[in-house]
């Protein structure tokens, strides 16, 4: 399956990317004293668009002759190398690995109740207090 062969999903005029993320992106990436028109910000969204466009494919093709069904980030990795950007592999293989780990962090952590080292019955007395003083506020500006 090529390109768009069979694709229903939405136009490409439908598909961008929020202008807000990208504006701050590149102000954040620019020198204070340069600033980004708004023709060329939406340029930039569209080359981005397109570059996300090409390297899907190209994982869509790799996943297909590997008669995969899911686009894994290996087939990503590889679709950069096949059009050109090897330059760009190792950076993503390292975001890969920093993603995984915090994956792996994010499923350790313990909950709040856990962490505060205090028992049940002393977070609901907190709870309590908390209440008490918060409706104690309330009821004096009522008056």
């Amino acid at each position: 399956m090529s390109d768009r062969e069979g694709f229903s999903g939405p136009t490409d005029d439908e598909l961008s990317l929020p202008k807000a993320t990208v504006a701050k992106m590149i102000t954040e990436l620019l020198p204070n004293d340069v600033t980004c028109s708004k023709d060329t910000r939406d340029l930039v969204i569209e080359c981005c668009v397109e570059f996300i466009h090409l390297i899907a494919s190209e994982a869509n093709e790799v996943c297909e002759e590997e008669s995969k069904k899911t686009i894994a980030p290996e087939h990503i990795i590889t679709a950069l190398k096949r059009l050109g950007f090897d330059n760009f592999t190792s950076e993503v293989e390292d975001v890969l690995k920093d993603h995984k780990a915090q994956q792996k962090d994010r499923d350790k952590k313990v909950s709040k109740l856990e962490k505060s080292g205090l028992t049940e019955e002393e977070l609901l007395a907190k709870q309590e207090e908390l209440f008490a003083a918060s409706r104690a506020k309330f009821q004096s500006t009522q008056q």
